[in-house]
């Protein structure tokens, strides 16, 4: 079942130590928008999955990110959420985990949580596992039982 999140108004999250930001739901759209800008386009190919994922969440931070509380210049002065403010923000590691934990993942991945929740296990005992492995063939030769008794091997025997 897919529920729905019809809200549209943009809503405070709390990114912990004081901070909290106001965004908007995330939709396709903002995801879409944050895939095509231009630091992502620009990482090298061997540019690793913490550096995508980094640059990614500032990208997203940027496009929704429209205020914020608890966060001031060097002087102590708060300041208004500008491109430059919003990157130094996501720079510091408590408040990228934050972010990317409490908004990214939280509303952007939802749809997949709530699938895996129902989905049957693709291995293990559900109901929904396949069998992998095959009933082992019975031993040919009198010499090749003893010999797996010899050493512990026991084989499966059909029913």
């Amino acid at each position: 079942m897919i529920r729905l999140n019809l809200r549209s108004e943009p809503f405070w999250l709390d990114l912990r130590h004081g901070v909290r930001v106001k965004v908007p739901p995330l939709t396709s759209a903002i995801l879409i928008a944050a895939r095509s800008d231009p630091a992502l386009a620009a990482l090298p190919e061997d540019a690793g999955l913490g550096v995508r994922s980094l640059i990614f969440c500032k990208a997203v931070a940027r496009l929704t990110i429209a205020d914020w509380e608890g966060v001031a210049d060097s002087d102590g002065n708060p300041v208004a959420p500008s491109p430059e403010g919003i990157d130094a923000l996501i720079d510091l590691y408590p408040m990228f985990e934050a972010f990317e934990v409490g908004y990214v993942a939280a509303h952007g991945l939802a749809l997949d949580a709530e699938k895996n929740a129902s989905a049957p296990s693709p291995n293990g005992t559900t109901a929904g596992a396949s069998a992998t492995a095959r009933v082992a063939q019975e031993a040919g030769s009198a010499e090749a039982r003893q010999g797996q008794k010899n050493i512990g091997v026991r084989t499966a025997r059909r029913s």
